[in-house]
């Protein structure tokens, strides 16, 4: 799965993460999965996204305000990423993506009910270990942990540098996790090394073009953003598991 649409799709997913801060496995992981399946794009997205998001959590400084602060959010999701690789590895990932997208159209509505989270900025412990672990849960079976956290973020009211090392500080933790597992069922050899490092370097110089314009965004506009990104995610979860896509 090395051939010329796995680079576009590579490309295209790194340069959306770049400008966003969020996005590299969340766009690549259903289109890889277009001319493969779930399972190998994974394994495929391992490294390259590790590489991405460590690359995120450098960039901005300013770790005290944003790692300092909120690293329990990622021990938590490191956690959950275990239990849900093992669950990746030994059941049908399929059911999941319909409870993720549940899960969003919820959070998307969850205020034209009147209902709100402000215990989320009250208690940022017990915040951290919920969606920590729900990202992690998630980020194991379908490979997307970024809703959990984006609903974290905007309940935090995070400016987007905090928003972009936290998230790519849980996502690093969470593919260790993942990597992990991943390695001890044999799914990481010499072969998948050298078959997957022109990958990482096309996707940090695909990344690196994206960042040039994000500090170009202002903080209206990023969370309007994030929303949409939450709705995109929803409808391709969707039809994917009805099979359209």
């Amino acid at each position: 799965m090395t051939d010329m649409a796995t680079y576009l799709i590579i490309i295209f997913s790194a340069m959306v993460h770049g400008l966003l801060g969020l996005g590299f496995p969340m766009l690549a992981t259903p289109l890889l999965a277009l001319i493969s399946d779930v399972r190998a794009a994974i394994v495929l997205l391992l490294f390259p996204t590790l590489a991405i998001n460590l690359v995120n959590v450098i960039h901005g400084g300013h770790w005290r305000e944003s790692i300092g602060r909120f690293w329990p959010l990622a021990i938590f999701g490191a956690i959950g990423s275990l239990l849900g690789t093992q669950l990746l590895i030994l059941t049908d990932p399929a059911p999941y993506k319909l409870l993720l997208a549940a899960m969003i159209i919820v959070y998307l509505n969850i205020h034209r009910f009147g209902i709100r989270l402000d215990w989320v900025r009250r208690h940022p412990v017990y915040a951290s270990a919920l969606f920590g672990l729900i990202g992690g849960l998630l980020a194991g079976t379908v490979n997307v942990m970024v809703p959990a956290l984006i609903i974290f973020a905007l309940e935090m009211n995070l400016t987007p540098l905090i928003t972009v090392q936290v998230f790519n500080f849980c996502f690093f933790f969470g593919k260790l996790s993942q990597g992990a597992v991943l390695a001890s069922h044999g799914y990481l050899d010499a072969a998948y090394v050298i078959t997957v490092l022109p990958i990482v370097g096309v996707a940090l110089l695909a990344l690196g073009a994206g960042m040039y314009f994000r500090n170009r965004i202002d903080i209206e506009r990023y969370r309007r953003w994030l929303r949409r990104v939450l709705a995109a995610i929803t409808l391709l979860l969707i039809l994917q598991y009805i099979g359209i896509v």
